[in-house]
């Protein structure tokens, strides 16, 4: 057994993902994933950030951790037409997982106001205002119809459906798949609705992988202290609530 092979047993022994799983596909939900980690101030190792650092995804090193259980993954993102960095993280994404497991569209942008004094320090938008106050504009796109779609499109092509996602509109996917004699493995971030994990063979914590994927980062062009609260830098869309 050469170290890569030694790895991936010790990997999949770590996080509970046996062969009766069988043929392994996973969908990244990454508007979902790329928030996992945002307010966390220690790496995996419990080593503290400095004010001026955050933990971001590593693309390259999300790709080799799902390649360690995984036959296939496919990567799913929006993207802002008007901005570089966004186009360019799309490009970086497919030159990582290949043109043909990337699935993109343009984002939508939505109006958000101001709730607080606090939330506005923290901005680094664009201010606009109307009669309710200040606000700001929001990068959307969501991908549950897409993920939901092409999951059951092939469904032959899998034993074991593996989502990275805490969106609770995958409840009615998941247990259309069960039905259908799949298993499920749930990596999520955070809290997520009972009716996830309960019909779930295996749920996996982000911070359990959270030494697989991540990096230290500076947040750019932010005073140290401050937190990066422009997702447009990365090309990341908005939270779902």
């Amino acid at each position: 057994m050469d170290l890569q092979d030694f790895k991936k047993q010790y990997v999949q022994e770590e996080l509970g993902v046996d062969e009766g799983f069988g043929k392994i596909l996973t969908f990244v939900d990454f508007g979902n994933v790329n928030y996992w980690f945002e307010e966390d101030r220690q790496t995996h190792d419990y080593l503290a950030l400095k004010e001026e650092e955050k933990l971001t995804i590593n693309i390259t090193k999300l790709k080799d951790f799902l390649a360690i259980f995984s036959s296939d993954a496919r990567f799913y993102y929006g993207y802002d037409s008007a901005s570089v960095a966004s186009l360019g993280f799309i490009q970086m994404v497919e030159s990582i997982f290949g043109k043909t497991r990337v699935f993109t569209k343009a984002m939508q942008k939505v109006r958000h106001h101001l709730q607080t004094q606090e939330e506005a320090n923290l901005n680094t938008r664009k201010v606009f205002r109307d009669n309710d106050g200040e606000f700001v504009y929001l990068p959307k796109c969501n991908f549950d119809v897409e993920i939901s779609v092409d999951a059951i499109k092939i469904i032959e092509h899998y034993d074991t459906i593996c989502l990275m996602s805490g969106d609770a509109d995958f409840v009615y996917l998941l247990r259309f798949l069960k039905q259908k004699g799949k298993k499920i493995i749930l990596i999520k971030g955070g809290n997520v609705v009972h009716q996830l994990k309960e019909i779930s063979d295996l749920v996996i914590n982000a911070q359990e992988i959270k030494k697989h994927i991540t990096e230290t980062k500076q947040k750019p062009g932010i005073k140290p202290g401050l937190a990066d609260r422009n997702p447009e830098s990365t090309g990341r869309t908005t939270r779902k609530s």
